[in-house]
Protein backbone atom coordinates (compact mmCIF):
# COMPACT_ATOMS: atom_id res chain seq x y z
CA UNK A 1 0.00 0.00 0.00
CA UNK A 2 2.81 2.38 0.91
CA UNK A 3 4.52 1.66 -2.42
CA UNK A 4 1.30 2.43 -4.24
CA UNK A 5 0.95 5.77 -2.42
CA UNK A 6 4.57 6.64 -3.21
CA UNK A 7 3.98 5.73 -6.86
CA UNK A 8 0.85 7.87 -7.05
CA UNK A 9 2.66 10.83 -5.46
CA UNK A 10 5.49 10.41 -7.95
CA UNK A 11 3.05 10.30 -10.86
CA UNK A 12 1.29 13.44 -9.65
CA UNK A 13 4.64 15.21 -9.28
CA UNK A 14 5.65 14.18 -12.80
CA UNK A 15 2.35 15.39 -14.20
CA UNK A 16 2.81 18.75 -12.49
CA UNK A 17 6.31 19.05 -13.92
CA UNK A 18 4.91 18.09 -17.31
CA UNK A 19 2.27 20.82 -17.16
CA UNK A 20 4.80 23.42 -16.00
CA UNK A 21 7.16 22.60 -18.87
CA UNK A 22 4.44 22.57 -21.52
CA UNK A 23 2.87 25.80 -20.25
CA UNK A 24 6.25 27.53 -20.20
CA UNK A 25 7.05 26.66 -23.82
CA UNK A 26 3.55 27.61 -24.98
CA UNK A 27 3.71 30.92 -23.07
CA UNK A 28 7.10 31.88 -24.49
CA UNK A 29 5.96 31.17 -28.03
CA UNK A 30 2.77 33.17 -27.49
CA UNK A 31 4.76 36.12 -26.07
CA UNK A 32 7.17 36.07 -29.02
CA UNK A 33 4.28 36.04 -31.49
CA UNK A 34 2.34 38.78 -29.68
CA UNK A 35 5.40 41.05 -29.76
CA UNK A 36 5.38 41.17 -33.57
CA UNK A 37 4.74 44.61 -35.14
CA UNK A 38 1.16 45.26 -36.24
CA UNK A 39 -0.14 42.21 -34.40
CA UNK A 40 -3.02 42.57 -31.98
CA UNK A 41 -4.90 39.83 -30.23
CA UNK A 42 -4.05 36.72 -28.28
CA UNK A 43 -2.39 33.88 -30.19
CA UNK A 44 -3.29 30.33 -29.26
CA UNK A 45 -0.41 27.87 -28.91
CA UNK A 46 -0.56 24.10 -28.47
CA UNK A 47 2.14 21.47 -28.16
CA UNK A 48 1.36 18.45 -30.31
CA UNK A 49 2.09 14.81 -29.58
CA UNK A 50 1.84 12.52 -26.55
CA UNK A 51 2.97 11.78 -23.97
CA UNK A 52 3.86 15.36 -23.10
CA UNK A 53 6.05 14.20 -20.23
CA UNK A 54 8.38 12.32 -22.58
CA UNK A 55 8.93 15.54 -24.51
CA UNK A 56 9.35 17.61 -21.37
CA UNK A 57 12.00 15.29 -19.89
CA UNK A 58 13.94 15.15 -23.16
CA UNK A 59 13.65 18.91 -23.62
CA UNK A 60 12.55 18.45 -27.23
CA UNK A 61 9.14 19.16 -28.73
CA UNK A 62 8.76 17.90 -32.32
CA UNK A 63 5.84 20.19 -33.18
CA UNK A 64 4.26 23.25 -31.58
CA UNK A 65 1.29 24.75 -33.44
CA UNK A 66 -0.08 28.28 -33.16
CA UNK A 67 -3.02 30.24 -34.52
CA UNK A 68 -2.89 34.01 -34.92
CA UNK A 69 -6.30 34.73 -36.47
CA UNK A 70 -6.30 37.96 -38.52
CA UNK A 71 -3.19 40.09 -38.93
CA UNK A 72 -2.89 43.45 -40.74
CA UNK A 73 0.35 44.67 -42.28
CA UNK A 74 0.66 47.81 -44.38
CA UNK A 75 -3.11 48.02 -44.61
CA UNK A 76 -3.35 44.49 -46.02
CA UNK A 77 -5.41 42.05 -43.93
CA UNK A 78 -4.19 38.47 -43.66
CA UNK A 79 -6.82 35.89 -42.74
CA UNK A 80 -6.39 32.51 -41.07
CA UNK A 81 -2.80 33.18 -40.10
CA UNK A 82 -1.34 30.02 -38.57
CA UNK A 83 1.89 28.15 -38.26
CA UNK A 84 4.08 25.68 -36.46
CA UNK A 85 7.49 25.49 -34.83
CA UNK A 86 9.35 22.22 -35.38
CA UNK A 87 12.14 20.57 -33.42
CA UNK A 88 11.78 22.95 -30.47
CA UNK A 89 14.41 22.55 -27.74
CA UNK A 90 13.79 23.65 -24.16
CA UNK A 91 15.89 21.96 -21.42
CA UNK A 92 13.56 20.88 -18.62
CA UNK A 93 15.81 21.98 -15.74
CA UNK A 94 16.07 25.46 -17.21
CA UNK A 95 12.33 25.63 -17.89
CA UNK A 96 11.57 24.86 -14.25
CA UNK A 97 13.90 27.69 -13.20
CA UNK A 98 12.43 30.02 -15.85
CA UNK A 99 15.84 30.31 -17.50
CA UNK A 100 15.29 28.17 -20.57
CA UNK A 101 17.05 28.76 -23.85
CA UNK A 102 14.26 27.85 -26.27
CA UNK A 103 14.94 27.46 -29.97
CA UNK A 104 13.10 26.02 -32.98
CA UNK A 105 14.83 24.23 -35.81
CA UNK A 106 12.24 25.52 -38.25
CA UNK A 107 9.16 27.76 -38.15
CA UNK A 108 6.55 27.79 -40.90
CA UNK A 109 3.67 30.26 -41.26
CA UNK A 110 0.81 30.49 -43.75
CA UNK A 111 -2.08 32.89 -44.28
CA UNK A 112 -4.56 34.10 -46.88
CA UNK A 113 -4.83 37.41 -48.70
CA UNK A 114 -8.46 38.00 -49.66
CA UNK A 115 -9.89 38.48 -53.15
CA UNK A 116 -10.73 42.04 -52.10
CA UNK A 117 -7.01 42.67 -51.56
CA UNK A 118 -6.17 41.24 -54.98
CA UNK A 119 -8.73 43.57 -56.60
CA UNK A 120 -7.69 46.58 -54.52
CA UNK A 121 -4.17 46.74 -55.96
CA UNK A 122 -5.01 45.85 -59.58
CA UNK A 123 -4.06 48.61 -62.07
CA UNK A 124 -6.77 50.96 -63.29
CA UNK A 125 -8.91 49.36 -65.98
CA UNK A 126 -7.96 45.81 -64.98
CA UNK A 127 -10.60 43.40 -63.67
CA UNK A 128 -9.39 40.23 -61.95
CA UNK A 129 -11.49 37.09 -62.24
CA UNK A 130 -11.04 33.33 -62.32
CA UNK A 131 -12.15 30.23 -60.51
CA UNK A 132 -9.62 30.26 -57.69
CA UNK A 133 -7.12 27.81 -59.13
CA UNK A 134 -6.56 30.07 -62.14
CA UNK A 135 -6.75 33.86 -62.11
CA UNK A 136 -7.67 35.89 -65.18
CA UNK A 137 -7.49 39.56 -66.09
CA UNK A 138 -9.59 41.52 -68.55
CA UNK A 139 -10.27 45.16 -69.32
CA UNK A 140 -8.96 48.07 -71.29
CA UNK A 141 -5.64 49.92 -71.10
CA UNK A 142 -4.24 52.93 -72.92
CA UNK A 143 -1.22 52.56 -75.18
CA UNK A 144 -0.22 55.86 -76.76
CA UNK A 145 -3.40 57.38 -78.16
CA UNK A 146 -5.24 54.08 -78.33
CA UNK A 147 -7.35 52.12 -75.89
CA UNK A 148 -6.72 48.39 -76.14
CA UNK A 149 -8.99 45.67 -74.80
CA UNK A 150 -7.37 42.48 -73.56
CA UNK A 151 -7.88 39.09 -71.92
CA UNK A 152 -5.09 37.33 -70.07
CA UNK A 153 -4.22 34.70 -67.54
CA UNK A 154 -2.40 35.80 -64.38
CA UNK A 155 0.43 33.78 -62.88
CA UNK A 156 0.98 34.19 -59.15
CA UNK A 157 4.58 34.12 -57.95
CA UNK A 158 6.99 35.30 -55.28
CA UNK A 159 9.45 37.85 -56.66
CA UNK A 160 11.97 39.87 -54.61
CA UNK A 161 10.23 38.88 -51.40
CA UNK A 162 6.84 40.09 -52.64
CA UNK A 163 3.73 38.47 -54.03
CA UNK A 164 3.27 39.38 -57.70
CA UNK A 165 0.55 38.76 -60.29
CA UNK A 166 2.29 38.34 -63.64
CA UNK A 167 0.29 38.53 -66.90
CA UNK A 168 0.56 35.47 -69.11
CA UNK A 169 -1.14 34.17 -72.29
CA UNK A 170 -2.50 37.54 -73.38
CA UNK A 171 -5.05 37.30 -76.18
CA UNK A 172 -6.41 39.68 -78.80
CA UNK A 173 -3.72 42.37 -78.68
CA UNK A 174 -0.96 43.36 -81.10
CA UNK A 175 1.66 44.13 -78.40
CA UNK A 176 1.33 41.49 -75.66
CA UNK A 177 4.66 42.35 -74.00
CA UNK A 178 3.61 45.97 -73.54
CA UNK A 179 0.22 44.92 -72.16
CA UNK A 180 1.93 42.50 -69.77
CA UNK A 181 3.99 45.36 -68.32
CA UNK A 182 0.87 47.46 -67.78
CA UNK A 183 -1.32 44.86 -66.12
CA UNK A 184 1.19 42.86 -64.04
CA UNK A 185 1.41 44.13 -60.48
CA UNK A 186 2.73 43.35 -56.98
CA UNK A 187 0.66 43.25 -53.83
CA UNK A 188 2.50 45.65 -51.46
CA UNK A 189 2.86 43.12 -48.71
CA UNK A 190 6.18 41.96 -47.32
CA UNK A 191 5.92 39.47 -44.54
CA UNK A 192 6.88 41.18 -41.29
CA UNK A 193 5.72 38.39 -39.01
CA UNK A 194 7.17 36.77 -35.90
CA UNK A 195 10.42 34.81 -36.26
CA UNK A 196 11.60 36.80 -39.34
CA UNK A 197 10.06 34.30 -41.72
CA UNK A 198 10.60 34.75 -45.47
CA UNK A 199 8.09 34.16 -48.24
CA UNK A 200 8.73 30.89 -50.08
CA UNK A 201 5.53 30.29 -52.03
CA UNK A 202 2.03 31.41 -52.95
CA UNK A 203 -0.96 29.73 -54.57
CA UNK A 204 -4.38 30.81 -55.75
CA UNK A 205 -7.49 29.63 -53.88
CA UNK A 206 -11.19 30.49 -54.33
CA UNK A 207 -11.00 32.77 -51.26
CA UNK A 208 -7.78 34.54 -52.29
CA UNK A 209 -4.04 33.91 -52.26
CA UNK A 210 -2.49 31.59 -49.71
CA UNK A 211 1.16 32.30 -48.96
CA UNK A 212 3.71 30.26 -47.06
CA UNK A 213 6.82 31.51 -45.26
CA UNK A 214 9.49 29.93 -43.11
CA UNK A 215 12.63 30.50 -41.08
CA UNK A 216 15.33 28.21 -39.68
CA UNK A 217 17.23 28.06 -36.37
CA UNK A 218 14.85 30.48 -34.69
CA UNK A 219 15.51 31.66 -31.10
CA UNK A 220 12.28 31.82 -29.09
CA UNK A 221 13.80 32.87 -25.77
CA UNK A 222 17.30 33.04 -24.37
Amino acid sequence: MRRLIVLLIALVALLIIDRVAVASVERDLANRIAAAPNFSGTPTVSIEGIPFLTQAVSGRYPEVRFNLGTFTYGGVPVRNLRGAAYDVTAPLADVLQNQAHIQAGRVSISGTLTRATIDKYAPSGVKIGGNGRRLTASGEVTIGANKVKFNAEMRVEVADGRIKLQADKIQGVPVPDRIAQLISYPIPFKVDLPFDVKLIGVRSLPEGLEFSAEAFDVPIRG
